[in-house]
């Protein structure tokens, strides 16, 4: 008997659609302001399973289900079926589907195609990701260059003409390669990039000249934020990060800029800094912006945002009050609690004697490796690529904690971190 007359066919679409609706929960589940690592166990391992289901189907569920999936427009669908089609024990022809579908994808498509390949087992990534750097479409050889990144990977010599490309993505994803693989590109490569209109490059260049201790990279930093830039998210978080008491009255200026308050107030959350928290404390009125507020004075302070601290009313935040509509329409903001600033501001008066204005925190307590180990352990889900960031930078690119991966990659990396870090976001290059 065929094997397509005792499939299940309505079993096998129901672990599709759920498989693809446990995708985009997973995915959420990693920015999530109300999640830490622990309690995204249940979404990934739910996911697991519905993508095992899937693959205990073999050829004829791949054939029938998986590939027609990834001409659909969902993309945690396609993310979902391509993960399946790219491991090693799904009939051969999979991964030719998911390179074929690459060529039409649109753009959130396409980075959910981009999403399963940084999601494999680095043996399982097929041949062809590489061969992408040669593609003529600029999209697609960015993409070749994320994934291959996220696996630290190298792309080979072709790296160096990319870092020429005329595309911003393509020159951005190749800067990050750069610096994720600790290579020095030609020493005109990295001005150029630092001084580039395009905020994606400016970015990316900053990161890799940071990863090798370049005054320069910080100073593009700076100059950024006190120029009022463009897309200022990056770099004003680097300045709270690891900038001293001027570089913090920057960030701060960027709160009378209604385009870059969203931008400051999240910066100002990891500076640790006293100053930030009570620069926060004056927004908590403010209900478009409130909830920002109160997380990063949160994040500084340790205060716990519930009980008596949280507004009565469940309302969100009106996304249009203040021209703020495009920052605060995004979920994982939109899920913070809505703050009682009174009792914040009466909690602040009661215990800033506990705080020292020259010293660092994180969570109310003071700044140290252990507490930012801890904090990568228990922080808010959303907040732990910020702090990863800084352990990546300060260790020089020795560490890059896998905040995006399933956690069995996590939780490896986590025990694996180092005891101590010290170096400072620019102290010259590396010997």
């Amino acid at each position: 008997m065929r094997a397509e007359l005792v499939i299940n066919w309505e079993n096998y679409e129901e672990h599709l659609d759920e498989a693809a609706f446990l995708w985009s929960q997973w995915e959420r589940s990693l920015v999530a302001p109300d999640y830490v690592l622990a309690e995204t166990l249940s979404d990934e391992e739910r996911l697991l399973a519905r993508l095992d289901a899937l693959r205990l189907g073999g050829a004829p569920v791949a054939t029938r289900l998986l590939v027609p999936a990834l001409e659909s427009d969902e993309a945690e669908r396609v993310a979902a079926a391509a993960h399946l089609l790219l491991t090693e024990d799904v009939p051969a022809g999979g991964g030719e589907a998911v390179r074929a579908a690459l060529e039409t994808a649109a753009p959130p498509v396409l980075a959910a195609l981009g999403r399963a390949l940084e999601l494999l087992e680095p043996r399982a990534l097929p041949d062809w990701v590489l061969a992408l750097l040669d593609h003529q479409e600029p999209h697609l050889r960015a993409l070749s260059l994320g994934v291959l990144c996220a696996h630290g990977m190298d792309p080979g010599p072709g790296l160096a003409h990319l870092l020429r490309h005329e595309h911003p993505q393509v020159l951005a994803a190749a800067l990050r390669a750069s610096g994720r693989l600790r290579l020095r590109p030609d020493p005109e490569v990295l001005p150029r990039a630092l001084a580039s209109p395009a905020p994606e490059v400016r970015d990316a260049a900053i990161e890799t000249g940071l990863l090798q201790g370049q005054h320069a990279a910080w100073a593009a930093c700076q100059k950024a934020v006190m120029e009022r830039a463009p897309r200022l998210r990056l770099p004003a978080l680097l300045l709270a990060l690891g900038g001293d008491v001027r570089d913090l009255e920057h960030v701060r200026g960027l709160l009378t800029l209604p385009e870059h308050l969203p931008d400051a107030l999240w910066a100002l959350g990891f500076s640790g800094r006293v100053s930030g928290a009570e620069a926060c404390l004056d927004w908590l009125e403010t209900e478009a912006v409130a909830p920002l507020a109160a997380e990063a004075f949160c994040a500084i302070t340790g205060l716990r945002l519930e009980g008596p601290f949280v507004a009565t009313s469940t309302e969100p935040p009106d996304a249009e009050e203040g021209g703020l509509d495009e920052d605060l329409s995004l979920k994982p903001e939109r899920a913070l609690p809505l703050p009682q600033p009174g009792a914040v501001a009466a909690w602040w008066s009661e215990n800033r004697k506990h705080f020292q204005p020259v010293r660092r925190y994180l969570y109310g307590s003071p700044f140290t490796a252990e507490a930012l180990r801890e904090a990568l352990w228990e922080a808010p889900m959303r907040r732990r690529h910020a702090l990863a960031l800084e352990l990546t930078l300060r260790s020089r690119g020795t560490w890059w904690p896998p905040t995006r991966a399933f956690s069995t990659r996590q939780f490896a990396a986590l025990r694996a971190l180092p005891e101590t870090f010290g170096r400072a976001f620019a102290e010259g290059p590396l010997a």
